[in-house]
């Protein structure tokens, strides 16, 4: 099966290009982490690359080194930010594998040990809640 073609106007690469706004918390020259905005449990953040991919099915090794390589980076700031016990990390490839927006991106969750993750229900965070979120996180990844 061939992987369907990078869609431009989706909303990460929208958020890329400024066209979107987004609760940013870390950069750098090749990928972006964001609050995601359906948080599954307070902390939870998204981490995506700069470069066009539609997923893990067709992204260059280079790109996913850093997605990783930036997803560590916060997972160890969210364990301090949050007073996580843990961290999930999920990516979800194409629809059948539980994929809904096809720009790739990494999610990354702080956890406490006994508390199950929200269920996705569809429904936005305050926008205040998540700003306060995103701070507490890039106070973390300075002190790192």
């Amino acid at each position: 099966m061939t992987t369907p073609a990078y869609d431009t106007d989706n909303i990460f690469a929208k958020i890329l290009r400024g066209e979107l706004p987004a609760h940013k918390v870390y950069e750098d020259d090749m990928t972006i982490a964001i609050m995601d905005i359906m948080p599954r449990a307070d902390g939870h953040t998204l981490v995506i690359p700069k470069n066009a991919s539609r997923n893990l099915l067709d992204v260059k090794a280079e790109d996913i080194n850093a997605v990783m390589a930036t997803a560590q980076k916060i997972a160890r700031a969210q364990m301090t930010a949050f007073e996580a016990d843990g961290i999930t990390v999920q990516q979800f490839n194409e629809s059948a594998g539980g994929q809904v927006i096809f720009h790739l991106h990494v999610h990354v969750i702080p956890r406490k040990e006994g508390v199950p993750l929200k269920p996705h229900t569809g429904e936005m965070a305050d926008g205040e809640l998540l700003s306060g979120f995103a701070d507490q996180l890039r106070k973390a990844l300075e002190t790192a």
